[in-house]
């Protein structure tokens, strides 16, 4: 009797998203990916379950140091630990990536949701606008938001990681405006779209109960590459001196400290090269992984 009940649970018709999970645990990518974004994410969260040491501590005098038992990355030109300042450096590069998706995924995909269904003039004006951000090059974009807004060296940690997460995210929302867009123009055509609307449903009602459940799935796949993007995008800005800086502690500020002394002392910029380049591959995998699963044609 029990083994009749558990095969009738297994038969019984798995949603998008069920089959989508059914399909990426047997995935050794996806696991993989999701083992490293934990550790991250963990080293974000509590950094001193990893490293008890001060990110913020100096000695001159351990200057360039080799990696050792003490210190296992060594230390940089400056004799900050380098291990400990990449498990602190994590938080800084998640939480820029992270509140750069939210903000692109928010109004982008709101935006392209509204230009999709309603179409006509509103769709036009937002396209063009888009198209406006679409031709500027995100580095010259960086640079000029950045250097407008220009915090001055008193600037606390919060306003600078602040102003770089809205760079990302003014440069960047177009991407998910017309991946929505796309998607809410092909649903409105539906079959349930338009039995709501004989039934008398509001625009609202249509967009949030009948819509949105069925457009969300390339925006969930776009979030996850792009977090992923969005940190190494804070790198590539914080590397050319106009993202974070000090005392913000990330990943991209190390390798820009880093560089001007490469020959002499390499490990100070392979290790946080190495977490940066493992955890935006991390992103970039499950991404895949999602978007495979999520399209029943690519399985």
């Amino acid at each position: 009797m029990t083994e009749q009940i558990a095969s009738l649970v297994d038969e019984r018709p798995r949603g998008l998203f069920g089959d989508a999970w059914h399909a990426l645990r047997r995935r050794v990518l996806f696991w993989a990916a999701v083992s490293i974004i934990s550790l991250v994410v963990l080293m974000a969260l509590f950094p001193g379950l990893f490293a008890a040491g001060d990110p913020n501590l100096a000695q001159l005098s351990r200057s360039r140091g080799a990696p050792s038992a003490e210190a296992w990355f060594g230390y940089d030109n400056q004799g900050y630990d380098i291990y400990t300042r990449v498990v602190h450096g994590a938080r800084a590069s998640i939480v820029v990536g992270l509140l750069s998706t939210v903000g692109v995924v928010l109004v982008g995909a709101t935006i392209g949701m509204f230009a999709g269904f309603y179409g006509g003039w509103l769709d036009a004006v937002v396209s063009r606008i888009a198209d406006v951000f679409v031709g500027v090059p995100f580095v010259l974009g960086a640079i000029v938001i950045l250097t407008t807004l220009n915090a001055g060296g008193d600037a606390g940690t919060v306003r600078i990681v602040a102003q770089v997460v809205l760079s990302l995210s003014v440069l960047s929302w177009p991407v998910a405006m017309r991946i929505m867009r796309s998607t809410a123009i092909a649903a409105k055509q539906q079959d349930y779209v338009k039995a709501a609307r004989a039934l008398g449903a509001s625009p609202s009602r249509i967009i949030t109960k009948h819509m949105l459940p069925n457009c969300v799935a390339p925006v969930l796949v776009y979030s996850t590459i792009a977090l992923g993007a969005f940190i190494g995008a804070e790198a590539t800005l914080s590397y050319l001196g106009i993202g974070l800086r000090q005392p913000v502690v990330s990943w991209g500020v190390m390798i820009n400290s880093a560089k001007d002394y490469l020959r002499v002392a390499p490990h100070a910029l392979l290790f946080p090269a190495g977490f940066l380049t493992a955890t935006v591959l991390a992103f970039v995998m499950l991404g895949d992984a999602v978007r495979e699963a999520l399209d029943p044609k690519l399985r």
